[in-house]
């Protein structure tokens, strides 16, 4: 699946999207000579997720970076306590948690976000997850709250494609922190209309990452692809070459 003797960079997604954002990460990356493989994240409950994204991570013949976006952060968080394979984690105004908090806790001593205003729950349960609704950007501000800095049509798209949260999910508690034992990196997002930046700096500076600021929205690594890419390279670089 993978050659033994490079790492391999695993992308993880977070709500409201899929992997194909990552599509100029993952082109930038790949010209450099790495691995990249970026599996779908259920969105169905942190517990879950993290049990998916693990078990990609355990069959890998080799060493591994992961990296999280937003709610994929927390995921990458929980699943990097146990496989013995990574190296690295690298955030991308994602969420770090402390063993025992939720994305929903860590946020509360900040202001609240934008997202917190247009986020809808369906009316419906959320399929696949542990109750309670799925979670939805309202259409008519989806680009304001989540991705203010790509083009107008790159919006619609995204919109149109978001894909669910379980609002279980973001309120289930982590029970694993790798990033206790894993070195970490962390893109700030300045602009951030989903995630708090202050809260974004809390949770790494709680982490020791290192740290860089980018004049961007939630999904700077989006519309400035080579920033992303390079910081997932540094991370590459602590013990290997690309």
């Amino acid at each position: 699946m993978s050659d033994p003797t490079k790492p391999t960079v695993v992308l993880v997604h977070g709500a409201f999207a899929d992997a194909s954002g990552f599509t100029g990460v993952i082109e930038e990356l790949s010209a450099s000579g790495l691995a990249v493989l970026a599996p779908p994240n259920p969105l169905r409950g942190l517990g879950h997720d993290a049990d998916v994204v693990r078990s990609v991570v355990n069959a890998i013949d080799g060493p591994v970076v992961l990296v999280g976006h937003s709610y994929g952060g927390a995921v990458i968080t929980q699943a990097s306590a146990g496989p013995e394979n990574i190296t690295a984690l690298v955030y991308l105004a994602a969420f770090s948690l402390e063993i025992g908090e939720s994305c929903a806790e860590v946020q509360q001593p900040f202001a609240p976000s934008l997202l917190a205003e247009t986020v809808r729950p369906t009316p419906y349960d959320a399929s696949g997850a542990a109750g309670g609704p799925d979670l939805y950007i309202d259409a008519d501000r989806f680009r304001e709250t989540f991705c203010a800095d790509v083009p107008v049509q790159v919006a619609q798209v995204m919109r149109a494609a978001q894909r669910p949260l379980a609002a279980a999910a973001f309120t289930e508690p982590a029970t694993r922190a790798g990033w206790k034992q894993i070195p970490s990196w962390y893109q700030v997002a300045r602009h951030d209309n989903a995630i708090n930046p202050e809260a974004q700096r809390f949770m790494a500076k709680r982490m020791s990452a290192t740290i860089e600021e980018i004049d961007g929205s939630h999904t700077a690594f989006i519309s400035r692809p080579v920033r992303a890419a390079e910081l997932i390279k540094a991370a590459v670089a602590l013990k290997f070459s690309a």
